[in-house]
């Protein structure tokens, strides 16, 4: 027997009511997109405490035979109530930590689509968790424990008594409290990044869009919002919040809503009469950088920071995902280059996937766009989506992968000035 693979965490599986179990022979695998990945120890961290776990239904786990060393697709085991048919487990990790593999699953009987969460590699081994991935930012200010309900629901009483509460608040009272956001929560408990959401409309169909997906496909985790907010409301709360703290953060484009400059006017408006009353906390836009025109009509009016999403730096791979609306891939680009032109703080959030963010050729393309735009700060963010449904949209590619830590050293090598992370930076 393999005493390397013996060592790995024992595969995990779920009969059909959830329950969990560790296999006594078969060891933890991963999948690096559609194909098994070796794990090694270096690549595991135990679970966090705030971290999730999901049983997969009518999915079939894959683990390591550490005999052979072959991969082995796994029907049914034994629990306490004897023969049970297995299904495969999952983990989501807290903020922080980026994915380095997919869980192994054999997909064949699967009928539906999976949830909006970035599934992971997860296994066990002396009376712990251990999923696979790597901190890229450890930043107190996002960690769950920080978020609890029972300081949430009286801070959002004071609010009330405080401050004139419109639509905009009582929709943000919702995400807060039903969708646990954490933003949200941030704007009740009075610190740190707060959201402002102001469009109704999208002008790109992604394939993982939090707040609108087709019937046929899995419930939305956010409630979009209906209604279009007021400058006034906009002002009142966004200046309230950036006084209290230092380096306080208010941010338009939020996973409840569409694509922010189909709004431009009112966040430009609202930005400008903002900075008149305080100069205090950042004012950040996140978006698609579908409107380099708009990108500066905002950036004119007194933003801080910018964050454009990018699933890839390669334009086939970017359009099969945002699918775009009457913009191309190369507006994306040069919103990027204007909002350093226009001394923003420029970050792209990058939605990163096991198997196709760490492709040579994506790590080429993501170092060749840093070093033309000249970004500062690059989101490694797990993209949350079913693995089938993306690698079906996604086009075929034989680009060799690295893994998902390589990939990050070598954009580290190829880009000395760029940071790496995982959360918006404040700039004031």
């Amino acid at each position: 027997m393999n005493s390397d693979r013996n060592s790995l965490p024992s595969m995990l599986y779920a009969d059909g009511q959830g329950n969990i179990y560790d296999h006594p022979y078969y060891r933890m695998a991963g999948f690096s997109g559609r194909e098994p990945a070796a794990v090694r120890n270096g690549d595991l961290l135990p679970l966090p405490e705030f971290s999730k776990l999901f049983y997969l239904p009518n999915c079939l786990p894959v683990g390591l035979d550490p005999e052979t060393g072959e991969y082995v697709v796994v029907p049914e085991a034994e629990t306490k109530m004897g023969m049970s048919s297995c299904f495969a487990v999952a983990a989501f990790f807290e903020p922080g930590i980026v994915r380095t593999h997919l869980p192994a699953v054999d997909y064949g009987s699967k009928d539906y689509n999976l949830p909006m969460w970035a599934y992971t590699a997860v296994g066990f081994r002396d009376d712990q968790y251990w999923a696979a991935g790597f901190v890229i930012e450890d930043n107190p200010r996002w960690d769950p424990r920080n978020y609890d309900d029972l300081d949430l629901v009286p801070a959002i009483e004071q609010y009330r008594k405080k401050h004139v509460c419109g639509p905009l608040v009582e929709h943000l009272v919702q995400c807060a409290t039903v969708n646990h956001c954490f933003a949200a929560k941030n704007l009740f408990l009075g610190r740190w990044e707060g959201p402002i959401p102001v469009s109704q409309a999208c002008n790109a169909a992604c394939l993982g869009c939090l707040s609108y997906q087709p019937e046929h496909l899995c419930e939305e985790s956010h409630q979009r919002l209906v209604f279009r907010p007021s400058k006034e409301e906009i002002v009142a709360m966004t200046v309230a919040h950036l006084k209290q703290m230092p380096q306080a953060i208010m941010s338009f484009g939020q996973g409840c809503e569409g694509e922010p400059l189909t709004e431009y006017e009112l966040i430009a408006e609202s930005v400008r009469e903002i900075r008149r009353r305080t100069g205090a906390g950042t004012i950040n836009l996140n978006t698609n950088g579908s409107w380099p025109d708009r990108v500066r009509h905002v950036a004119e009016a007194g933003l801080d920071s910018i964050r454009i999403s990018l699933n890839s730096p390669r334009e086939k791979f970017y359009r099969a995902y945002y699918q775009p609306k009457n913009y191309h891939f190369k507006d994306v680009v040069e919103s990027i280059a204007v909002s350093r032109e226009m001394g923003l703080y420029t970050m792209v959030n990058y939605l990163v996937f096991p198997g196709i963010s760490d492709q040579e050729e994506e790590i080429e393309a993501m170092a060749s766009l840093v070093k033309e735009t000249g970004l500062d700060f690059l989101h490694l963010k797990n993209l949350c989506i079913d693995p089938v449904f993306y690698l079906d949209a996604m086009p075929e590619e034989r680009s060799p992968v690295v893994g998902m830590k390589r990939m990050a050293d070598m954009l580290r090598r190829a880009c000395p000035d760029l940071e790496l992370g995982y959360f918006n930076q404040p700039v004031r």
